[in-house]
């Protein structure tokens, strides 16, 4: 059956909306539209009708290149607001098999026993550790035989007034949410790779003016933490040292920007204020403000990766993703900060229809979103709405029903029951003497050897 989703990343710089089918997994992106932000400052909605305006028109051109008239969809909420928390819930199982009613009760209990504050909001319920019967680092509880089942989550909450302001921008817009997903958490899912996820891994979002980093070790995402400072921010602290405009200090960081090799050449810049003369400036300089806006940021990030007490489980190393990575050497300047870590730049996954436009770190969020939508959550998740995400559906239940049933049969007692009614055939009644249909020895006729013969071996035996 498929299913058609509306993706809409709302980010400080840019709004990315893609309109995808889903069917049995697959999908298929029918049409995409990106906007210019306005009304959002790290992460958060400043101006409720600005923003809404932009979201409108990402909405628009998608539907238009669609062809759909899509009135719901799942968004992306930054990180800034966000908190997380750990919480932990045991149930007993009282028929001894786990079941999906068994996952949904001990989640459920998880998240009653968390100190959750008043004015936040539960986005996101991610089990990590299931323990069986004190058998610990379940992967997957489902159908295990068993007297208690405990689970370890981490729960991701955002401010009611920061969500409440999302809603209305995004309603004013004609769209209605079914869906909220941490913006950090859907770049994970674009990124990561199986081995990755198996061994543990940071992602770090560099985005426009936010930088998100979240760790992800065992099952699900463990750690989360915000950066106010992205790609924006080297605009501006070009534009104020070379006294250029904005647009001018951009198109320097997107022409010059090297992390790595400086250079001596004079570059032409118009200065603010006056039109008629133009300011030479050397590329050292524009190298050396480049360079120590990111080393900080990146040096920022590492500290709170050190803060998160997750580092050693973290195997995979650091995946860098955003439109902040396109600087060159970024890679390189953040293997020095990272160090004994692997980096590696990501591209969001490949997907079938996926514009050139969207083949960017820039729109790992969005990609992220839709894959979500098809089912690459974390395994059993409660999402905002406290519904159980997973991928088990009712007939695997009504199997192991039937099966489990079919175990505990005795198999003799049903041969036993089918045997006397087993009618022989005409060939196998005159090559075997079947004593149950013979009449009794004071029933039958003396002259008859076969009947005498009979009842001597049934007396016998």
């Amino acid at each position: 059956m498929s299913d058609t989703i509306l993706a809409i990343d709302i980010g400080s710089t840019k709004i990315c909306a893609i309109i995808a089918e889903i069917d049995n997994g697959k999908i298929q992106v029918q049409g995409h539209g990106i906007a210019k932000s306005q009304g959002i400052k790290k992460g958060a909605i400043t101006n409720i009708e600005l923003s809404s305006k932009s979201i409108k028109k990402a909405i628009n051109d998608a539907k238009r290149i669609a062809g759909s008239n899509i009135t719901s969809a799942t968004v992306s909420i930054s990180n800034a607001y966000a908190k997380s928390l750990n919480s932990t819930g045991i149930v007993n199982i009282p028929h001894k098999d786990i079941s999906i009613k068994e996952i949904t009760r001990v989640m459920t209990t998880a998240l009653y026993n968390a100190n959750v504050p008043n004015e936040y909001e539960v986005i996101h319920v991610l089990p990590y550790n299931f323990r069986v019967d004190d058998q610990d680092y379940i992967e997957d509880p489902f159908g295990m035989n068993a007297s208690r089942l405990e689970v370890d989550v981490n729960i991701i909450m955002t401010q009611k007034s920061n969500l409440s302001n999302l809603k209305k921008a995004v309603r004013s817009a004609g769209v209605e949410i079914d869906g909220i997903v941490l913006s950090g958490y859907a770049s994970a899912i674009a990124t990561m790779d199986e081995d990755e996820k198996e061994l543990g891994v940071t992602v770090i979002d560099l985005g426009g003016q936010t930088s998100n980093l979240v760790v992800h070790t065992g099952n699900s995402i463990r750690y989360n933490d915000f950066l106010g400072v992205g790609s924006n921010h080297i605009t501006n602290d070009l534009s104020m040292a070379l006294h250029t405009p904005l647009q001018i200090a951009e198109n320097v960081k997107i022409r010059h920007g090297n992390l790595i090799e400086t250079s001596n050449e004079v570059i032409e810049l118009p200065i603010i204020g006056d039109e008629n003369n133009r300011n030479g400036v050397s590329l050292e300089i524009v190298h050396s403000v480049i360079f120590s806006r990111v080393e900080e940021a990146l040096m920022i990030l590492a500290k709170s990766l050190e803060k998160s007490a997750l580092k050693e489980q973290i195997g995979a190393g650091v995946i860098l993703t955003g439109g902040m990575t396109k600087l060159k050497g970024m890679r390189e300047l953040a293997q020095s900060i990272f160090s004994g870590m692997p980096v590696r730049i990501a591209y969001p996954r490949e997907i079938e229809g996926l514009f050139d436009e969207l083949k960017d770190p820039a729109c790992s969020t969005v990609v992220g979103l839709v894959l979500y939508r098809a089912g690459e959550h974390t395994q059993y998740e409660i999402n905002f709405q406290q519904e159980l995400l997973h991928s088990k559906d009712s007939q695997t239940d009504d199997l192991t029903d039937i099966d489990l049933g079919r175990a505990t049969q005795p198999v003799k007692e049903e041969r036993i029951e089918k045997r006397p009614k087993a009618k022989p055939t005409p060939k196998e009644a005159e090559d075997s003497i079947i004593f149950d249909e013979l009449p009794d020895l004071g029933n039958e006729s003396s002259g008859n050897p076969f009947k005498k013969l009979a009842n001597w071996a049934k007396q016998l035996f």
